[in-house]
């Protein structure tokens, strides 16, 4: 009993929280949260500390919880994109970013938190991570696009998903096009939702236009 108490006390790593966070993504695709609720429990995930705080997370919701220390930690990190020297680490200058009625842009050298939140309402966004770098091997940016249009362009060495819905809006994914990097490569995962508005993503070298 008080080595499972000393073990949930201690604390949790980033390919926990990615653990924990694949448990949520799915919850709400299968209708299990609603989009409030999914993003209270991204902001408690991220803010736990330790294994204990992330038992109340995904406490209702079916899928593996991590435990301390595990072979499914040992698995996880197996599986996951090597990081790249050139490409991976740093600290970001923010986490999250709203836009109402104007406009921003990411370019040139910043760091790409492992989790980053954007709003565009009425406005718009342009991210540039051609000259960026990653905080961790994979990470997510999850886009709220309400009447709004978010642009992000990826150099040729970074791996992309998208899966983002639309609601008379749309996430257009032109990075299928052409040569793929190696399945080592980081990861950048988009997610989110477009209502009335746009998500465009495109691969580019750079410099080039």
């Amino acid at each position: 009993m008080d080595e499972t108490r000393d073990q949930r006390a201690m604390r949790a790593s980033d390919a926990d929280r990615e653990q924990v966070a694949d448990v949520l993504r799915q919850a709400a695709s299968e209708g299990r949260l609603s989009l409030t609720e999914l993003e209270d429990r991204i902001e408690a995930l991220y803010a736990a500390k330790t294994y204990a705080d992330l038992e109340p997370v995904v406490g209702d919701l079916p899928g593996d919880l991590p435990l301390p220390p595990s072979a499914a930690l040992v698995r996880r990190s197996a599986s996951a994109p090597a990081p790249s020297s050139s490409r991976v680490g740093g600290v970001p200058s923010s986490r999250s970013a709203k836009v109402v009625f104007s406009g921003i842009q990411r370019r040139g050298d910043w760091v790409v938190p492992q989790y980053y939140r954007i709003k565009a309402v009425f406005g718009g966004a342009d991210l540039d991570l051609r000259e960026a770098t990653l905080e961790a091997a994979e990470v997510e940016i999850d886009i709220k696009a309400v009447f709004g249009g978010v642009n992000i362009l990826v150099p040729p060495d970074l791996r992309v998903q998208v899966d983002g819905d639309g609601v008379f809006g749309a996430f257009n994914d032109d990075t299928t096009r052409g040569p793929q990097p190696g399945s080592g490569a980081p990861v950048v995962r988009i997610t989110g939702k477009a209502v009335f508005g746009g998500v465009n993503v495109q691969r580019k070298a750079a410099g080039e236009r």
